[in-house]
């Protein structure tokens, strides 16, 4: 009867322990599907515009039309980044197609290496796929010297299709939103610390 005993308690722990490897696997699965999902998330939004999201072009329109569309901007920042972000133009009215230059300064607050990616998307929604980015800041990550000023730029120009789609071609207003968000891993301040020095002889 002790052995029938000994042999159940075995059985059981022997199944706990699957169901705990099984559970631990689960868990691992889904964090690496979560990994994933964010920038494959992201390059749908691109590809799409969906949510907003801009698009990103190699060359300029060669159509513009004579009908001008205001482009508003905003500029914020998250929590734990110690900058301040601001566009130099709050708005610009050029005509759909033309292409425009606008310019954003940006200032590290703190006495540290900090670094940033701003985040993006235009309002109305739909139409993001039509707002074309030649040139950004957005596109790579940026690192700011303690008390550092900079002046960045975006290029970009309102597709002219945005006139004949359906849900688009009375939009005459679009507000192109940023956020800037901390990243990990930025350059320390270059510094000699590392710089091997001569040894002194001694006599």
């Amino acid at each position: 009867m002790e052995g029938e005993v000994t042999k159940s308690t075995r059985n059981g722990t022997r199944s706990n322990g699957m169901i705990v490897a099984m559970c631990l696997s689960f868990v691992v699965g889904m964090s690496a599907m979560c990994a994933a999902a964010v920038p494959l998330y992201r390059m749908f939004c691109q590809v799409t515009g969906y949510n907003g999201t801009t698009q990103r072009v190699e060359q300029v329109s060669n159509l513009i039309l004579d009908k001008q569309i205001q482009v508003s901007f905003d500029a914020n920042v998250a929590p734990g980044l110690p900058w301040d972000f601001k566009p130099l133009q709050k708005s610009v009215s050029p005509k759909i197609g033309e292409t425009v230059e606008v310019k954003f300064q940006i200032e590290n607050k703190s006495d540290k290496m900090e670094r940033g990616q701003a985040i993006f998307n235009v309002t109305p929604l739909e139409a993001g796929v039509y707002f074309n980015k030649v040139q950004c800041f957005c596109f790579n990550e940026t690192d700011l010297a303690p008390g550092e000023k900079r002046e960045m730029s975006v290029v970009f120009y309102v597709d002219p299709e945005i006139a004949k789609a359906p849900e688009t071609k009375t939009i005459n207003a679009l507000t192109l939103s940023y956020t800037y968000y901390p990243r990990e891993g930025a350059k320390p301040v270059a510094s000699n610390d590392g710089v091997t020095k001569p040894v002194e002889k001694k006599l």
